[in-house]
């Protein structure tokens, strides 16, 4: 039999990015971290024209993100081929990550353990920012599981 588990049951699923175009700078929802051991944030991409866009991880001292800072390096994985393959690859290690400028599906996936954030001094809310690719055909959504 397997093993008992239940996504919603067991971690919190929230929406950072609802589905839209990267035709513009965008920020995600601002998510407290506190509680949470680590969070996992998967970006689904879709690029009908190439582009190197770059989510870009954020630290908050709170959910309004007045005081915020540069993220810290977190582990990062992609798939820049969902079509054709299902494996993520493990990539360095950062607060951002660059997407292959080839066209189609893509998937980014950041692993954030909440140590590494400047808890010390309030920072336990984070969020993302990506800049425009104006391309109106390009797509985004993002969800955080904690």
């Amino acid at each position: 039999m397997a093993r008992q588990y239940s996504l919603p049951q067991h971690l919190k699923i929230v929406q950072m990015l609802k589905p839209q175009t990267t035709n513009g700078a965008l920020t995600s929802q601002v998510i407290t971290t506190k509680n949470a051991g680590k969070v996992w944030v998967v970006f689904d991409y879709t690029q009908a024209v190439g582009h190197a866009t770059t989510p870009t991880l954020i630290q908050a001292t709170n959910i309004a993100a007045a005081t915020n800072k540069a993220g810290p390096a977190v582990a990062i994985w992609s798939n820049l081929a969902t079509a054709t393959t299902d494996t993520l690859v493990s990539r360095t290690a950062a607060a951002s990550y660059a997407l292959s400028t080839a066209t189609g599906g893509m998937q980014v996936v950041f692993e954030i353990d909440t140590s590494l954030l400047d808890v010390t001094n309030g920072y336990d809310c984070i969020y993302f920012t990506q800049a425009t690719s104006s391309q109106a055909t390009n797509f985004v959504s993002a969800t955080a599981y904690l």
